[in-house]
């Protein structure tokens, strides 16, 4: 029996206007036009038996005088519509009586078209409570996300397709304070409990470090306390040596776009590390790495060795005429080069990249590395820590888009050169991704590379088993292309009209009315919509496991205190140490 058999006199009103995913009912009965409630449900019932067209209300009208009648369709299906008694309903999906075996099933596809005339009625009461237990059900078939309940009904569970919010990459979004991080953690809890999980946090700000538990390794990028103290991986620390750089990265690094000699100083560089790199490979035992190298190749060099060949190429003489010496091509061309390598590798902050550990140079550390954060749980030898939380609070604002886009680099390199049946998938958080995945950046700066880094990942990383979830309080500054290739959107509330018009944009262009929302969801409440959940609708966010550590202060209730919470001495000991360790 259909859950949805329904009595021909609690219609609610006949459909009048007709679109692909867009009808408008004319109601007859004002007391039955009182009830209804913009993003409520609503069924319209088919010509097809056992199919019933599901949808949502996007706007009410009232009938303001008998004068005023709506005359061309398209200003009903516009959502244009004068005063009278009109119902505007978007469709989203078709329940069937039967389904092969199965019955009351809710696909997210319109088998068919409604007709002009079709009985609507409005899904309330045990009817809804059927219904949601039904999406519950169906959600529950595939590989299942508990993210909260349904505000439609609370007893119903809003279960998101796991392969799909992965597959086909998410963004989570959410002014400062409206439950952000409450739904990340929440999500991370979900992936947590899979005996196999792989996930890789970007936290920016130290906030996911409260989450503890075996399902999570906490790495730490090296900070200035760290360099020289022989710490690494077994200790939790991650140093980022600089023959990881990439081409790009390095030269942003080391030299500037705007000088005349640029074009010189880039060329230079490129020679000097490839034939660093060279020289640290033996020829008979890396043969193999030798006849197909490259300056991206991931090898170990000597950097002390590259400084001093751009010493002598600086003060390089050449024999010229008449037995004479002249001077090179070169010569003197290259202080301010000398100047920022040295400015680089002297400075502490950027230790973890310049001053690494010893084990750091070697070519064995690099699969270390790579196991350490793409192998599953079930791959380490600890059996622990299938998501693994890198905190870069201690990484300088300035070098955050180059470090961060080069783990998502490495990330992506060795999924795509690992065979398909050994292709572990994971996924990566970019917490805070404003800033290092930004709108607009210029073509020569770090931020470039991060983008370019990023915008491959999303556009290809479905290919190679790399999700991207994108995390941000700030929408309108992320790289417009990388959200465009974010087919799940989890939206909390959103304050800034710039925000909410980039999210949007992301939505169908039958559900553009749900961006209305943004600015009224309660703390903690989402809207879901896109390919990982069966009802784009609200969502009340479950609490998580474990609560990051972004909680707002309680300014009031702070100030109201018997006692003082401040610590000025061990802040500013912390400063001078550039660390909290």
């Amino acid at each position: 029996m259909s859950i949805l058999d329904f009595r021909d006199d609690e219609s609610l009103g006949k459909i009048i206007a007709v679109d692909t995913a867009t009808v408008v009912v004319r109601v007859d009965d004002l007391e039955r036009l009182k009830q209804i409630q913009v993003n409520r449900l609503a069924v319209i019932r088919s010509a097809k038996a056992g199919h019933h067209q599901i949808g949502v209300v996007a706007r009410i009208t009232r009938r303001a005088g008998d004068e005023i009648e709506p005359t061309e369709p398209d200003e009903l299906l516009s959502g244009k519509l004068p005063e009278n008694n009109l119902v505007r309903i978007v469709l989203i999906g078709t329940l069937l009586d039967k389904a092969g075996l199965k019955s009351n099933v809710f696909k997210r596809t319109l088998e068919t078209v409604p007709e002009i005339d079709a009985d609507c009625f409005p899904l309330e009461g045990d009817r809804l409570t059927s219904f949601m237990q039904v999406i519950s059900q169906v959600s529950g078939e595939g590989p299942q996300l508990d993210l909260g309940r349904y505000t439609l009904d609370e007893n119903a569970r809003a279960l998101l397709n796991g392969n799909r919010l992965f597959q086909r990459h998410a963004v989570v979004v959410g002014s400062t304070g409206s439950g952000k991080s409450y739904t990340t953690a929440r999500l991370l809890d979900q992936i947590s409990e899979l005996p196999q999980a792989n996930a890789i946090v970007f936290d920016v700000h130290g906030e996911y470090q409260t989450l503890v538990g075996d399902e999570f390794r906490h790495l730490r990028i090296a900070g200035p306390a760290d360099i020289g103290a022989n710490r690494g991986l077994a200790d939790g620390i991650l140093h980022l040596p600089y023959w990881l750089l990439g081409y790009e990265a390095l030269t942003t690094l080391f030299v500037d776009r705007s000088e005349q000699n640029a074009p010189n100083q880039t060329m230079l560089m490129s020679r000097c590390i490839i034939e660093g790199k060279r020289a640290m490979l033996d020829p008979e035992t890396h043969a193999d790495i030798l006849s197909n190298f490259t300056i991206d190749s991931p090898v170990p060099f000597d950097i002390d060795t590259v400084r001093n060949e751009l010493d002598r190429l600086n003060s390089e003489m050449v024999p010229g005429a008449n037995h004479k010496e002249k001077q090179g091509p070169y010569f003197d061309k290259l202080n301010r080069l000398a100047a920022r390598f040295d400015a680089k590798r002297n400075d502490r902050r950027l230790g973890f990249i310049f001053q690494p550990p010893p084990d750091c140079m070697k070519m064995v550390w690099l699969e270390q590395m790579t196991h350490l954060l793409i192998g599953s749980r079930g791959a380490q030898a600890d059996k622990k820590g299938g998501i693994k939380i890198i905190n870069f609070s201690e990484v300088p604002s300035d070098m955050l888009p180059l470090m961060v886009s080069l783990i998502a680099r490495l990330v992506f390199t060795v999924s795509q050169w690992t065979p398909l049946e050994k292709r572990h998938p994971i996924a990566l958080f970019c917490d805070e991704a404003h800033l290092y995945v930004p709108e607009r950046a210029s073509s020569d700066s770090a931020d470039a590379v991060s983008v370019g880094i990023f915008e491959r990942i999303a556009k290809e990383g479905r290919k190679y088993g790399v999700g991207l979830v994108v995390i941000s309080q700030r929408p309108s500054e992320v790289n417009r292309t990388v959200l465009s290739q974010c087919n799940n959107v989890i939206a909390m509330r959103l304050t800034n009209g710039e925000d909410q018009s980039v999210i949007r944009r992301l939505l169908p262009d039958s559900l553009a009315g749900f961006g209305d929302l943004l600015p009224v969801l309660d703390i903690g409440e989402a809207l879901v919509v896109g390919d990982a959940t069966l009802l784009p609708t609200r969502v009340v966010v479950s609490e998580p496991k474990y609560k990051p550590s972004s909680a707002t202060v309680d300014f009031w209730d702070r100030w109201g205190a018997t006692e003082s919470t401040s610590d000025t001495t061990n802040a500013v000991r912390s400063w001078r140490r550039q660390s909290n360790q």
